[in-house]
């Protein structure tokens, strides 16, 4: 396995965390998600998992019912 691999799975790790901290800020739990975007639960589950890859589209809806801007959810550099 390369570096390059292993940095793009660290990245989407890290995405994923984000994503886990935009619902809890947001005081919303994974099934209320799901209701409100009309998926099944286990759509949010997966995703919080990386068991399924959350596409742009997606997270701009995630983003806007979570109260957070896109930038939240961009790589960090240090």
């Amino acid at each position: 396995m390369n570096a390059r691999d292993q940095a793009y799975r660290k990245a989407y790790r890290d995405f994923i965390g984000r994503l886990v901290q935009a619902r809890r800020d947001a005081r919303l739990t994974q099934v209320e998600v799901a209701k409100k975007l009309g998926r099944a639960h286990s759509f949010i589950s997966k995703c919080e998992l990386g068991e399924r890859r959350v596409d742009f589209v997606e997270l701009q809806q995630l983003a806007h019912l979570y109260g957070k801007d896109l930038a939240f959810f961009t790589i960090r550099t240090k």
